[in-house]
């Protein structure tokens, strides 16, 4: 049985995003997805996320828990019948928290890896690393706030950013049947992101010369949400054989 739904605290979410040669990341897709292209590019990357009071929709706050994420992620496109769609799709997710591996995939959507965090943070400066479990991938990303969206070259500006990623909201996961998709939409009415500077950023995933030969994989820029009240709505499944609930 699925829970209705989540609410709780983006306490920091950090998007590490690259810039991505098309048919590198294609390899990485199952159908219906295709990579979403923005200025010849596609965009994938990762999400250092810490989640506080997270509990079931309507319940209360006391009961809720905090939690260091990540998830790798891609912004695709797929088909339906009332048009193209847009968001990410997720490879893989990581966790520090025993009760999100024991429910992700069963009670709400998203299965989970067990990963080792380390975490340091000032109202300045940001590092996130994890390992996980298992030692199939390590992230280590550090930053520095910034007053404006610079080198990036993927958008124009800060706001230009902030509307692509706000735009995809919705996410498929992967899951242990390959041919089903674990479904996410995010909703907030406070959305918000800061500009970084990305001091260094190493993932095993963008590094795997297998996948992305060199140049292919390229860090483009980093942002920032810090205290923002959301909600997580579970989406229906995705077949390969049927289409996504819009």
């Amino acid at each position: 049985m699925r829970l209705p739904g989540l609410q709780g605290r983006i306490e920091r979410r950090l998007l590490v995003n690259y810039r991505v040669d098309p048919e590198a990341i294609a390899h990485v897709l199952p159908e219906p997805f295709r990579p979403q292209l923005v200025r010849d590019a596609a965009i994938a990357g990762i999400c250092l996320i810490r989640l506080g009071e997270m509990r079931p929709r309507r319940f209360p706050r006391w009961i809720g828990l905090q939690s260091e994420n990540a998830a790798h992620r891609i912004a695709v496109e797929w088909d339906t019948p009332t048009g193209t769609k847009s968001g990410v799709y997720i490879p893989r997710r990581d966790s520090n928290s025993r009760v999100n591996i024991a429910l992700g995939g069963r009670a709400y959507p998203g299965e989970h890896h067990m990963a080792e965090f380390e975490v340091e943070e000032t109202d300045q400066e940001v590092r996130v690393a994890f390992a996980a479990q298992d030692g199939s991938i390590q992230v280590d990303v550090s930053v520095h706030i910034a007053d404006r969206l610079n080198q990036s070259r993927l958008f124009a500006d800060l706001h230009e950013a902030s509307a692509f990623f706000e735009a995809g909201s919705v996410g498929y996961s992967a899951t242990r049947t390959p041919d089903r998709f674990d479904g996410l939409r995010l909703r907030t009415a406070a959305w918000r992101v800061e500009p970084t500077v990305v001091k260094y950023a190493r993932s095993s995933f963008f590094e795997d010369k297998p996948i992305f030969h060199p140049g292919t994989a390229e860090l483009d820029n980093a942002l920032l949400m810090r205290h923002v009240p959301v909600q997580w709505e579970p989406l229906a499944d995705l077949h390969r054989t049927s289409e996504p609930v819009s």
